[in-house]
C-alpha cells in the first residue's frame, strides 16, 4: 500500500512540475526568429551553430536537406522530441527548450 501511495505521489508531483515547464517552452516560431539572425526566414547551418546547437544535429532537423531549417521543419523536429519525451525516451537534442538571449 505504501508503494502505491508513493508512486501516486511521485506521479502527481511529476505532472505538477512538468506542466509549467512545458507551458513556458517558447514556440518554434519564437526560437526560429531568435536564430534567424539575417532575417531571411530560414536558419542556415552557420546560424544554427551560432545559436549553440550541435552541428551534427542540423541534418536531423533539415528534413529536405536543402541546407536551411524552416519554421515547419523546426515544428516537426520539436513535435518528435516531445513525443519521445512523453514515451520516456531520452531527448535527442534536435531542438532546444529555450532560445539563446536575443541581441537587441
Amino acid at each position: 500500500m505504501r508503494r502505491k501511495i508513493a508512486a501516486l505521489a511521485l506521479t502527481t508531483l511529476t505532472a505538477l512540475v512538468a506542466g509549467p515547464v512545458l507551458a513556458q517552452m517558447p514556440s518554434p516560431e519564437t526560437i526560429h526568429k531568435a536564430w534567424d539572425k539575417n532575417g531571411d526566414g530560414v536558419v542556415d547551418k552557420a546560424e544554427w551553430v551560432a545559436a549553440g546547437r550541435k552541428e551534427e544535429r542540423f541534418a536531423l532537423v533539415d528534413a529536405d536537406g536543402d541546407g536551411k531549417v524552416t519554421v515547419d521543419e523546426l515544428k516537426t523536429a520539436m513535435s518528435k522530441m516531445r513525443a519521445r519525451r512523453q514515451q520516456g525516451g531520452a531527448p535527442q537534442g534536435d531542438a532546444p527548450q529555450t532560445p539563446p538571449p536575443a541581441d537587441h
